[in-house]
């Protein structure tokens, strides 16, 4: 079916969430197809990525699954470029597994990165929380994930109900993950955001405060379940 005739279906049946998914392999697009096919989403593909700009400009999908092996262009100039106009949340399907495939892909604009082979379970909640969190025009006020609250324009944080004292940088450091919950944040940005780019290169002094932190709002530190490392990138808040 073509672009216009999807588009023209997905009005009238209810404006489902439009998903682009770009690759170049044809049992890549096959399976993805068949696992995110279930009549939640309307699916537009790409496998080229001079296709997949002039799709993401015809479509405006409300997310895109990108390759970063295309035949024309690196996924990653992909992300730049769409980038240039749209906030679109991105998450990278990809082989590459080295750190610096991840954080190049980031730090481009990627809101998420998944190494091939992924499960089907693991990418339905990556795009539940993308899509979630892309509807949201600002934070919750409160936000709430299992036994950690944390109310933003109180500053306030409790674990099971009681309240948890931080420092002023780890309630910044805090309030950063929560505002972008669910995406991953390399080190670089958050320590640019949060101790500025004289500091960008101080991995030990992030490591420090996630710890300390950690300390407070885990009830294991050593098996978090709110602030997830992504090996070698950066950290991500896990929602519930």
């Amino acid at each position: 079916m073509a672009i216009q005739e999807k588009l023209e279906a997905n009005d009238a049946g209810g404006a489902k969430p439009r998903l682009l998914i770009v690759d170049d392999e044809v049992a890549v697009l096959r399976f993805l197809r068949a696992a995110l096919d279930t009549g939640e989403f309307t699916i537009f593909e790409a496998e080229t990525g001079h296709t997949a700009l002039a799709a993401a400009a015809a479509v405006r999908p409300d997310l895109i699954l990108q390759d970063l092996g295309l035949p024309d262009m690196d996924g990653v100039e992909v992300i730049k470029r769409v980038r240039e106009w749209s906030q679109v949340p991105i998450i990278v399907l990809s082989v590459r597994e080295s750190e610096d495939d991840k954080v190049g892909a980031l730090d481009a604009g990627a809101d998420d990165y998944l190494i091939k082979p992924f499960s089907v379970g693991e990418l339905q909640a990556r795009i539940r929380v993308s899509l979630r969190r892309s509807l949201q025009e600002a934070p919750e006020p409160v936000y709430r994930s299992g036994d950690l609250e944390v109310a933003l324009p109180l500053r306030k944080v409790t674990v099971d109900g009681v309240e948890v004292q931080l420092t002023p940088t780890e309630y910044e450091l805090l309030r950063l993950l929560v505002t972008h919950a669910g995406k991953v944040m390399t080190h670089t940005h958050i320590l640019r955001q949060i101790w500025g780019a004289a500091y960008a290169d101080q991995q030990n002094l992030l490591r420090v405060n996630i710890s300390n932190l950690r300390q407070k709002i885990e009830k294991d530190p050593s098996r978090p379940r709110h602030i997830v490392t992504e090996l070698g990138v950066g950290y991500r808040l896990k929602g519930e």
